[in-house]
C-alpha cells in the first residue's frame, strides 16, 4: 500500500511541474499591468491569459498525469484511458446532466467536479484499465479491439459505474470537504498552522496534493491561489494566508538545515555531501523545490522531519497573523515571490524576508542540535564503508551517469534479481525477487546519498535532482 501511495505521490509531480510556466507568465503579466490585469496592456492580457490556460485546466493535467504516472510503462494510451473517464465523469454529473435524469435540482456539489480530486481519481481509472488489460487478446471476430485499443472502451464500461457511485458519494464527500476547509477557514491563523503542519507530514506519501486541492483550488469554495492571482472574490490580507507561510520554511528555514547538516557531516564525507546539500539547498531557495533535502533525512531521521512539518505549522500560523501576503503558482521559491509581487492579493511581499531570516536561525539551531545530541544518519553521518573501491567512487563523483547505474545495477543483483524500475523526484524506486542479493556496499560505492529499504522487495536509491539521467541509464541495462 505504502510503494503503491508513493508511486501516486510520483505521479503528481507530473502536472505540477506544468505549474511554473503559468507562474511565470502570469507574473510577467502581473508587473505590465499591476492595476489592470491585462485590461490597460494587450501583452500583460495575452501573457496572463495564456498563463490562466494551465493553472484552469490543472484538474485535466492531473488526469492525465496520474493516467501516465501510474501506469507500468508510463504509456500514453493510459493518458488516453484517464481522459476518456475525465470527460465522461464531467458528462454523466454535471448540473444539466443531474437536472435531466432526476428532474430535479442538482446539488451544488455536481458543479464542482472540475477539481484535481476528481482529475487524480479518473486517472487511477485510465491506468488501473491500462495495467490490467493493456495485453487483453479477443477472439479472432474482435481481434481489432485486443491489446492497447481495448483499455479505452473497458475504462468508459468502468467509468459508466464510478459515475454512478459518485453520483451518491460525491455530495457527502464535497460537504466533508467544505465542512473542513469552512473549519480551518473560520479559525483563522491556527488553522493555517494545522494546514501547514499536515502539508509536510503528507509529503511522504505523496497525498498533499490532496490536501492542497481543499486550500489552494476551488474543491471546497477557499481557492487561495486562485484567487490570489486572478483577485476574483479575494480579500486583501485574507487571501494568501495558506501560501504566504511556506516561503520562510523554503527560501531559509531548509536552507539552512542543509548548512545545519553539512557542519554536522563526517570530516572525509563533507565535499560529497556539500555537492547534495549546495544543489538541494539552491534549488529549494530559487524554486520551492524541497523535496531533495526532505527525502535526504525523511527515513533516515523520522523524528526530525516531524519537526520539520511541526515548524512548517507554525510559520503558516505566524505568516497568517502579519501584515504581509505572498503567493506562487509552483512554490514558494524566490521566483515565485518575484514573479507575485504585483498579483491583485499580494501585500508588501518584500517583508517575508524577515520572518524568513528568524526561520533559517531557528531550523539551523534545531537540526543542528537534534543531529548531534541524538546522532542522526543525515547525509554525511552514515556509517563508513572501509571496503569500497576508492577508484569506483572517485568515477561515480565526476558525474558519470552511466558507470552509477552500472554501480547500481550490479548491487541489486543483476537483471534476473530486479523486478521492476522506476524514478521520482530524487530517488531510483526497485522492486528486487530476493533481497539477500541486494549489496548495499557495492550500491553506495557508486556515490549515491544513501540506499532506503523500505520493505523485503523494495529498494529506494538516494541519487538527487539528476535521477532521470541515471534512470535512463538504469533502463538500457534492463532493456
Amino acid at each position: 500500500m505504502m510503494r503503491y501511495l508513493q508511486k501516486l505521490g510520483k505521479s503528481l509531480m507530473l502536472p505540477v511541474a506544468c505549474l511554473p510556466v503559468a507562474a511565470i507568465l502570469m507574473g510577467i503579466g502581473y508587473w505590465i499591468d499591476p492595476s489592470g490585469w491585462g485590461a490597460n496592456n494587450v501583452i500583460a492580457a495575452f501573457l496572463l491569459k495564456a498563463g490562466s490556460a494551465i493553472i484552469d485546466n490543472m484538474p485535466i493535467l492531473f488526469a492525465i498525469g496520474v493516467g501516465v504516472g501510474m501506469s507500468e510503462d508510463g504509456e500514453g494510451t493510459a493518458a488516453l484511458a484517464a481522459l476518456i473517464s475525465w470527460l465522461m465523469i464531467q458528462t454523466l454529473l454535471s448540473p444539466a446532466s443531474y437536472t435531466m435524469f432526476t428532474h430535479n435540482d442538482a446539488p451544488a456539489a455536481f458543479g464542482k467536479l472540475n477539481n484535481q480530486f476528481i482529475g487524480i481519481i479518473s486517472g487511477l481509472i485510465g491506468a488501473s484499465c491500462y495495467n490490467r488489460f493493456h495485453k487483453t487478446s479477443l477472439p479472432d471476430a474482435l481481434a481489432f479491439f485486443s491489446g492497447r485499443r481495448c483499455v479505452a472502451i473497458i475504462t468508459a464500461g468502468v467509468t459508466l459505474i464510478v459515475a454512478l457511485v459518485l453520483a451518491f458519494v460525491w455530495p457527502i464527500v464535497y460537504n466533508g470537504l467544505v465542512l473542513f476547509g469552512e473549519a480551518i477557514l473560520s479559525t483563522g491563523a491556527i488553522g493555517a498552522g494545522i494546514y501547514g503542519f499536515l502539508n509536510r507530514l503528507l509529503i511522504p506519501v505523496g497525498l498533499h496534493h490532496a490536501l492542497n486541492s481543499v486550500f489552494w483550488f476551488d474543491v471546497a469554495g477557499i481557492n487561495d491561489l486562485g484567487k490570489f492571482w486572478s483577485g476574483n472574490g479575494g480579500v486583501i490580507g485574507v487571501t494568501g494566508q495558506y501560501m504566504t507561510g511556506f516561503f520562510p520554511v523554503m527560501m531559509f528555514g531548509l536552507p539552512a538545515a542543509c548548512l545545519a547538516m553539512f557542519h554536522c557531516a563526517k570530516t572525509t564525507k563533507k565535499k560529497v555531501t556539500a555537492g547534495l546539500l549546495f544543489s538541494a539547498a539552491l534549488a529549494s531557495f530559487f524554486v520551492g523545490i524541497t523535496e531533495p533535502i526532505e527525502f535526504s533525512f525523511m527515513f533516515l531521521a523520522p523524528v526530525l522531519y516531524l519537526v520539520h512539518a511541526l515548524l512548517a505549522g507554525i510559520s503558516l500560523a505566524v505568516c497568517a497573523l502579519l501584515p504581509i501576503r505572498a503567493g506562487f503558482n509552483f512554490s514558494a521559491g524566490l521566483i515565485d515571490l518575484l514573479l507575485s509581487a504585483k498579483a491583485p492579493m499580494a501585500v508588501q511581499p518584500w517583508l517575508i524576508v524577515i520572518p524568513g531570516l528568524v526561520y533559517g536561525a531557528i531550523y539551523y539551531f534545531i537540526f543542528r542540535l537534534m543531529i548531534t545530541k541524538f546522532n542522526l544518519k543525515t547525509p554525511g553521518r552514515e556509517d563508513d564503508d572501509d571496503d569500497v573501491k576508492e577508484s569506483e567512487k572517485a568515477a561515480t563523483i565526476k558525474g558519470n551517469f552511466a558507470d552509477v547505474a552500472r554501480i547500481c545495477f550490479e548491487g541489486l543483483g543483476g537483471k534476473g534479481n530486479i523486478a521492476a524500475a522506476s524514478y521520482c523526484a530524487t530517488r531510483l524506486r526497485i522492486d528486487v525477487k530476493d533481497y539477500t542479493l541486494v549489496d548495499e556496499k557495492k550500491i553506495k560505492s557508486a556515490g549515491v546519498s544513501g540506499v532506503i529499504r523500505p520493505s523485503k522487495t523494495s529498494v529506494q536509491i538516494v541519487i538527487g535532482l539528476k535521477v532521470q539521467f541515471v534512470y535512463d541509464e538504469f533502463k538500457k541495462l534492463l532493456d
